[in-house]
């Protein structure tokens, strides 16, 4: 019969020893190994990272956002369905649908800023409330949330390629009882 005592009155001292051992073993092995690797310094990064030249002079002038009109009129609204896939983690698109992290975005095309009264929004964007939200303003923002509505909660990095946003606001635009008219 296997007795839970140990007989061996020096048992603990033993299992304390092991795990000394073990430390001392770990610690020669990393003077072993900075005595063998010997890394060399570079004379100039290996990564690059490009800075505008005007870096540290003020803002960086940006290009002009393309018109969307015309390409809402190739816009392909299975395509902005698809694309809108990436949205669904934060927003629902259903007539009656629930609002989600962000407010449900049923016909958001031509409504305020602030257009779902159930949803609580940023004070930023609550102060928009009175301004429409049309082709170019969504594409403004489809662009880059953070920059068209500074202090907004959205943290999505938004769509760089216009041709995705105009596809994903066609989308929008047939979510809606009574689709705007395009530009």
């Amino acid at each position: 019969m296997a007795s839970t005592q140990h007989s061996d009155p020096l048992f603990w001292n033993k299992v304390a020893g092991a795990i000394l051992f073990s430390g001392l073993i770990a610690m020669t092995a990393g003077f072993a190994a900075e005595l063998l690797v010997h890394p060399k310094k570079l004379k100039e990064n290996v990564l690059v990272v490009a800075v505008p030249e005007a870096a540290g002079k003020g803002p960086v002038e940006q290009k002009p956002l393309e018109p969307i009109g015309p390409l809402l009129a190739k816009a392909d609204v299975a395509a902005g369905q698809k694309a809108a896939n990436k949205c669904l983690a934060c927003h629902s698109f259903d007539k009656g649908g629930p609002n989600k992290v962000g407010p449900n975005l049923w016909d958001v095309v031509g409504g305020p800023h602030a257009h779902n009264p159930s949803f609580s929004y940023s004070q930023a964007m609550a102060a928009l409330k009175d301004k429409a939200w049309d082709y170019e303003e969504l594409n403004k923002y489809l662009l880059n949330p953070k920059a068209a509505v500074p202090g907004n909660k959205m943290a999505f990095a938004g769509v760089s390629s216009a041709k995705e946003r105009a596809d994903i606001i066609a989308f929008l635009r047939s979510r809606s009882d009574a689709p705007k008219p395009l530009p």
